[in-house]
């Protein structure tokens, strides 16, 4: 096992804790990976959480380790699957509970936890109550924010539980919880391709909500007199956000709505980009967008909120920037980089690869120290 590269960043910001490794405990393990049900794994359109599950699981299976992936039916994966639902419930217009499906896949995992090594769950606090009561040991990576107060109080009442962060600055809010590490994500190498010539674009992938500031990737556009492709899905507690403040900033003829695109779709749509423009105004906790745009040599220009600094290697992979105007200077300063540099960056940090060594780093000091890790109910 290698441990993980300490994080990039600028100055004054702290570097990602590494993940040490272990002793071996076994050649295989056998690991449960439970994953949201609301979009399938890998997502067939957008999906952050559930796709990183998808690489993870099948980087582990390829190294040879027996994993079991409970996730929706219409997953793809050459783990065992065990459905939770029919499909992804997001797209499952008959799903009215969407919280009724997951806990009956929990009971489901948590029934006879002895046919496995270790559990590692993917949708935050839910699973604590079945964890707590059981020997076997649980680790689950938190995916979300974590700057919620209603947050507080449930997470003192499990401050047993080890958790792993995406990045250091998901943990600033929560700073007292049984952190075990930090694994940034990582994406199989051949997923996206290297696309040498830039192209004469800039890219938003995302979805359309204010706090990833689809306004803000629009005015600097503007500003640099570029187009701009705005890839993203619109949930629907942000529609009436989208057709009050950012509709009207599509008549722009310079400005396309792309829509919501699969995976198959990302190699061009980012690809072919001059640069990725990622102007968050929320405390991001990763930002897979920004390591898939690096996969492809593409850029990117990302605000200084969350994990940002984490992420993009100043000068290296991208800018980072504190206001528009930076963001348009950044922007005419994107042809002084080497787009092969760009992939370079992440073919030396984000690798599915890198993402699961450092996560069996942490499975085996945790299946080594079960009696000190479990509470048993």
């Amino acid at each position: 096992m290698t441990p993980a590269r300490p994080g990039f960043g600028v100055p004054g910001t702290q570097d990602a804790p590494q993940v040490e490794p272990a002793r071996e405990v076994s050649p295989t393990l056998r690991i449960a990976q439970i994953a949201p049900l609301y979009e399938s794994v890998p997502p067939k359109l957008y999906g952050g959480t559930e796709r990183v599950v998808s690489y993870l699981t099948e980087e582990l299976v390829r190294e040879g380790h027996e994993v079991t992936l409970f996730a929706s039916g219409d997953s793809v994966t050459q783990a065992r699957l065990v459905a939770g639902s029919r499909q992804a419930l997001r797209l499952d217009k008959r799903c009215i509970d969407q919280l009724a499906h997951h806990v009956v896949m929990l009971e489901r995992a948590y029934r006879d936890t002895r046919r496995f090594d270790l559990i590692h769950a993917h949708c935050d606090y839910l699973h604590f109550p079945f964890a707590r009561r059981q020997k076997t040991p649980v680790m689950t990576t938190l995916h979300g924010r974590l700057d919620i107060p209603d947050l507080v109080p449930l997470y003192r009442e499990y401050p047993e539980m080890p958790v792993v962060s995406i990045s250091n600055a998901q943990r600033e809010a929560l700073p007292w919880l049984n952190w075990r590490g930090t694994v940034y994500h990582g994406l199989p190498a051949g997923l996206l391709r290297f696309h040498e010539r830039p192209g004469k674009y800039l890219a938003f992938l995302g979805r359309i909500s204010p706090e990833k500031r689809v306004d803000r990737a629009i005015e600097i556009a503007r500003r640099v007199g570029m187009e701009i492709k705005i890839a993203a899905k619109v949930d629907p507690v942000d529609r009436e956000y989208f057709q009050s403040v950012i509709a009207p900033l599509l008549s722009w003829p310079k400005a396309e709505f792309v829509g919501e695109v699969g995976e198959s779709e990302k190699d061009e749509f980012l690809g072919n980009a001059y640069a990725l423009v990622f102007p968050i105004d929320w405390p991001e906790p990763f930002g897979l967008a920004m390591i898939e745009a690096m996969a492809c040599g593409t850029p990117v220009v990302a605000f200084r909120r969350g994990s940002v600094p984490e992420v993009v290697d100043e000068g290296v992979s991208g800018f980072i920037v504190d206001h528009l105007q930076d963001a348009a200077r950044a922007v005419e300063r994107v042809a002084s980089l080497s787009r092969r540099g760009v992939r370079a960056a992440f073919e030396e940090r984000f690798s599915a690869a890198r993402m699961a060594r450092d996560y069996l780093s942490l499975y085996e000091r945790l299946v080594q120290g079960r009696e000190d890790l479990s509470l048993v109910g």
